[in-house]
């Protein structure tokens, strides 16, 4: 059985995204798979591992995300400090913008906040004033405020490596077409599949291994002994999002009536998610194990997304409504 997780979690872009689209946005979790996140593992470099789909960065599921729900909006970086928070200041004057990636260890109003650390945020800014910037932190800060120069320190994100220009920003997000949730998911799929085939068009750091490499060679550097950031950083972040978005992934999946890839999904799921307790215990053993019964699953959900798709259309029944 498949419970459909409800709660906190580290979902920044996705939340991010639904507040500024508003009444019209769906769920934060069909979002989130519209990103195409769930659909795989990548170990970064050869060291970095992270339970999203090789070769994925958060700003090309933002833009993925964007275009399948039918919204098109404006996309700006670059430039000095003061001519972005200029930018910012008239832009937020007709709405709400989507900004990010930031630091978020530069985020003043967060606990522990003042050093630069690579992790990367999303933020809903509403107004900007001479002294401050007032946000919606969907990291659980709502109507936050911090200082001109603080923000744009983090705005910056020097740290962050996917980040090519600093100050990036959305805004004036217009409707081109209507789409419903069930039918973005949909036409999500294709993209789902090439992700977990691995993708050719993106672009990856030499050494970076996707899918069951990626998994396995996790397990590897876990018994060699898991370099103790690392080890933090899923502790704090990496473990908990990446069992979320499966565990979503798999609600989406069920609601399209494809269902041997939902139990798939919820299979990696649990799995992903039972590697917390290990990981934090520092049962290695254990810790390795979970991710090389991963590892064979990547494959296995590709298979029968590809069955369950031509099931649907011979059967003309494209989606199921519940």
């Amino acid at each position: 059985m498949s419970v459909t997780y409800v709660g906190s979690g580290p979902y920044c872009y996705a939340n991010s995204l639904a507040m500024v689209l508003g009444g019209e946005a769906p769920p934060p979790a069909v979002i989130e798979v519209l990103t195409g996140s769930p659909y795989g593992m990548q170990l970064i470099g050869g060291s970095l591992p992270l339970f999203d789909s090789f070769g994925w960065d958060p700003e090309v599921g933002l833009d993925a995300a964007i275009g399948l729900l039918g919204w098109e909006c404006e996309r700006v970086d670059g430039g000095t400090a003061a001519a972005a928070l200029d930018r910012l200041r008239r832009a937020c004057q007709d709405g709400p913008v989507l900004a990010g990636p930031l630091e978020l260890g530069l985020l003043s109003y967060q606990p522990g906040a003042g050093k630069a650390v690579g992790a990367d945020h999303y933020v809903v800014v509403l107004e900007v004033s001479d002294n401050t910037v007032l946000v919606q932190d969907p990291q659980g800060y709502p109507y936050a405020t911090l200082a001109v120069d603080a923000f744009a320190a983090a705005w910056h994100g020097e740290l962050i490596s996917y980040l090519e220009r600093p100050y990036r920003m959305r805004h004036r997000f217009t409707r081109r077409e209507r789409v419903s949730p069930e039918e973005a998911l949909r036409r999500s799929l294709p993209a789902g599949l090439a992700w977990l085939a691995g993708r050719t068009d993106v672009e990856v750091q030499p050494g970076t291994l996707g899918q069951a490499e990626a998994a396995e060679r996790t397990a590897d550097l876990v018994e060699e002994g898991l370099d103790p950031e690392i080890r933090m950083l899923w502790q704090a972040f990496a473990v908990r999002v990446g069992a979320r978005r499966l565990n979503d992934l798999a609600a989406c999946l069920a609601s399209l009536g494809l269902d041997t890839g939902a139990a798939v999904a919820a299979e990696q799921a649990r799995i992903v998610g039972g590697l917390q307790g290990p990981l934090v215990a520092g049962d290695d053993m254990a810790l390795a194990a979970g991710l090389r019964r991963l590892a064979p699953t990547y494959e296995r959900l590709r298979t029968t997304l590809i069955a369950d798709e031509g099931t649907s259309q011979a059967m003309g029944t494209p989606s199921r409504r519940s």
